[in-house]
């Protein structure tokens, strides 16, 4: 049986964690039918159906992007990563934020059936939760954003396609909907919807 204590391991454990927001930022996007049912596809991941992406830019896309990730998964400089919608304006209108403590120095045994349990659940908990998310405007748009503890340093090589954001920010704080938590070692992992709060303006500034 395979075991994540090994220091060897402690990149695969940082590719399982990569691997599976590709799976879940692809199933947000296909829970909020932003595209024609054809564009996915049914597939297997960790015993679980989930959507695939099967139109090649959409997968693209996706996979690029968290993929590109590593270097700064495997420094442990990566807070959250958040599949971000957005209305004709640039201005966010619903977030899922996956919020991440990864220790890829812990030494304690961790089984792998169980590292993958808890990642399954997550899997299980997104594709029931279409009730907690809000309609989106036809004129929508979205992107993957990610999170970072401190300001990496980082090669043109590591990650060409992370850039500073220049998109609106919220003035008032969010409502936040818990989702699905998992507190562990080596990961933890928060899922959770943010939403503009009843005071927002219609146009706030970022």
């Amino acid at each position: 049986m395979q075991r994540r204590s090994d220091p060897s391991r402690q990149n695969e454990t940082a590719g399982i964690l990569l691997e599976f927001l590709e799976v879940a930022a692809t199933s947000v996007v296909f829970l909020k039918s932003m595209y024609p049912p054809g564009a996915f596809e049914r597939r297997r991941y960790m015993g679980v159906i989930v959507p695939g992406a099967r139109h090649p830019e959409l997968r693209e896309y996706i996979h690029t992007s968290i993929s590109s990730l590593r270097p700064f998964v495997e420094k442990e400089l990566v807070e959250r990563v958040a599949v971000t919608f957005f209305n004709n304006a640039n201005t966010p209108i619903e977030k899922f934020v996956f919020k991440l403590s990864l220790n890829l120095s812990h030494k304690l045994e961790v089984e792998e059936p169980d590292f993958e349990f808890s990642l399954r659940s997550f899997l299980i908990k997104l594709s029931v939760t279409k009730s907690l998310t809000r309609a989106l405007p036809t004129d929508c748009r979205w992107e993957i954003t990610a999170y970072f503890r401190s300001l990496p340093e980082y090669s043109s090589k590591e990650a060409p396609l992370w850039t500073p954001t220049d998109t609106k920010l919220w003035q008032q704080p969010p409502v936040i909907t818990p989702i699905k938590s998992m507190s562990s070692e080596p990961l933890s992992v928060q899922l959770y919807l943010e939403h503009p709060g009843p005071n927002e303006p219609a146009g706030p500034m970022g």
